[in-house]
């Protein structure tokens, strides 16, 4: 269990980075498509691990939340990629 959580943590700001060195626009937003993926994988590893006992309720919902805030940013940055290309 912590290796996965351990990989889907690390996957997400790789993926970022790995979309963010590609040539197009369409391919950065499908890497941030595969962090958010992530991102949601990881947060079902935390809900698992708490209820298997691995972690108490409060440091389960510390991770969650911070989980959620970096969903709200990387939702952000899709829209916003989003909006730069329709108004262009």
């Amino acid at each position: 269990m912590t290796n996965q959580i351990r990989r889907a943590a690390v996957s997400i700001p790789s993926n970022i980075a790995e979309g963010q060195g590609r040539l197009s626009r369409g391919e950065f937003k499908q890497f941030l498509g595969h962090a958010r993926g992530s991102v949601f994988e990881l947060e079902s590893q935390i809900l698992i691990a708490r209820n298997l006992g691995y972690l108490n309720l409060e440091d389960a919902a510390a991770l969650i939340e911070r989980i959620t805030e970096i969903g709200k940013l990387l939702n952000g940055l899709l829209k916003s990629l989003d909006r730069e290309f329709t108004s262009n």
